[in-house]
């Protein structure tokens, strides 16, 4: 039975124009173990003007790891979202994240297929896709980095969606990061979902869906980037927690909102369960 800890993505500092080094104190301040930092490729204006928390994978990943010891903090992945489905931008993307993850200490890089060309069929992008995976795999593989697949796109929005682009490639770095946000959000049983991936989950995006968000998206969206405060939505997080207890590895729930507030709210309630 696995240790279940508790996280916030970085995305909970998104409109308070703060950098990353704020949101790492921040997320220590309200309590968490773990923060989940997001990268990227090249330079961002917002970023490098100390405005936006995501880090570019161009400064030293000691930047991060330096960060994180400063406030008493873990990693509990990196949010490197890379679009799959296009090998031009995602097989860079991905291999350079998983390169950044091994050197700041990170130990699960976050990804999803990403939307998909206008001109290319289903069957060419599952192509693309393992073509992506495999590159990242090879390159994560000797560093000991887990790939997190996330349900979050026109594939991953049903599980048998999530379980084909799992398979593509063989590899143990392959793993799920399981949303309960977009899952819910997608039309399916978060939980039923979350069964089904227990064995292979090496972390997840603790996303909680109001109950305005559920009546007006719910069937209509693959997923969506922030949830409310957890324990203010619509998911059952007893429940989820009494899934996760049963994963064979630990897990960090990573509470996905978007607000100061919305993760102080959400370390209470989590906590209280836990």
């Amino acid at each position: 039975m696995g240790k279940i800890s508790l996280g916030v993505n970085m995305e909970f500092i998104r409109h308070d124009d703060k950098p990353f080094e704020w949101g790492v104190q921040t997320a220590a301040s309200l309590g968490y173990e773990y923060v989940e930092p997001m990268v990227h490729w090249g330079r961002e204006l917002l970023s490098e003007a100390g405005y936006f928390h995501s880090v570019s994978m161009l400064d030293d990943p000691y930047r991060v790891k330096r960060a994180c010891e400063k406030a008493g903090i873990k990693l509990s992945g990196l949010s490197g979202h890379s679009v799959l489905v296009r090998p031009d931008i995602g097989t860079d993307y991905l291999k350079q994240a998983v390169r950044f993850a091994a050197e700041c200490g990170a130990p699960v890089v976050n990804t999803d297929e990403g939307p998909k060309a206008a001109w290319t069929t289903p069957a060419e992008d599952f192509v693309l896709m393992k073509y992506t995976l495999y590159e990242a795999a090879a390159v994560a593989e000797p560093r000991n980095i887990l790939i997190g697949l996330e349900p979050h796109q026109q594939y991953t929005r049903h599980p048998d969606g999530l379980d084909r682009i799992h398979a593509l490639v063989k590899s143990p770095a392959i793993g799920i990061n399981f949303d309960t946000g977009n899952s819910y959000l997608c039309g399916h049983d978060p939980y039923v979902w979350l069964e089904r991936v227990r064995d292979r989950l090496v972390h997840l995006h603790a996303k909680d869906i109001s109950a305005d968000q559920s009546s007006s998206e719910r069937g209509k969206v693959t997923g969506t980037p922030v949830g409310c405060a957890c324990g203010q939505g619509v998911i059952d997080w007893a429940r989820v927690i009494e899934i996760c207890r049963g994963c064979p590895r630990d897990i960090v729930l990573s509470v996905e909102c978007g607000t100061v507030p919305q993760a102080a709210a959400s370390i209470k309630h989590l906590k209280n369960l836990l």
